[in-house]
């Protein structure tokens, strides 16, 4: 299966002002917003922008939000099944991936887990179901 980016997440200092700058500055239409995540409608052929706060995204990985293991920054990969989750993580492991966080039930009703790559970008894997 090819890796795809199907949203690019980005942690934001300040949720609000960010909403704002996508938003209101460059046009960004707001598919979903909640109290620490928004993300952005890009039009058809592109992937989704996600602003999540940055101490809530480091948590959503299980990483620290100091020093080295959280950029910022996490791509995401969204699948149709858990078992394709499994799969990917299995796939980016066997590559020279880390797990960073086990492919779990999600508190939000879908299946997801982490991996980063070699050199430590974060990765989500995630299915609905």
């Amino acid at each position: 299966m090819p890796l795809k980016v199907t949203a690019v997440m980005i942690g934001v200092e300040d949720l609000s002002r960010s909403k704002k700058f996508y938003g209101d500055g460059l046009g960004c239409k707001i598919d979903q917003d909640h109290p620490n995540f928004a993300s952005f409608d890009l039009g058809d052929g592109s992937s989704s922008l996600a602003l999540y706060e940055w101490e809530a995204a480091a948590k959503d990985a299980g990483v620290s939000p100091e020093g080295s293991g959280f950029r910022g920054v996490s791509l995401h990969y969204i699948v149709p099944s858990s078992e394709e989750v499994d799969e990917v993580m299995g796939s980016a492991v066997a590559a020279g991936g880390n797990v960073v966080k086990e492919a779990a039930a999600a508190q939000w009703g879908g299946y997801s887990g982490y991996f980063s790559d070699p050199d430590g970008y974060l990765w989500k894997v995630a299915s609905p179901s």
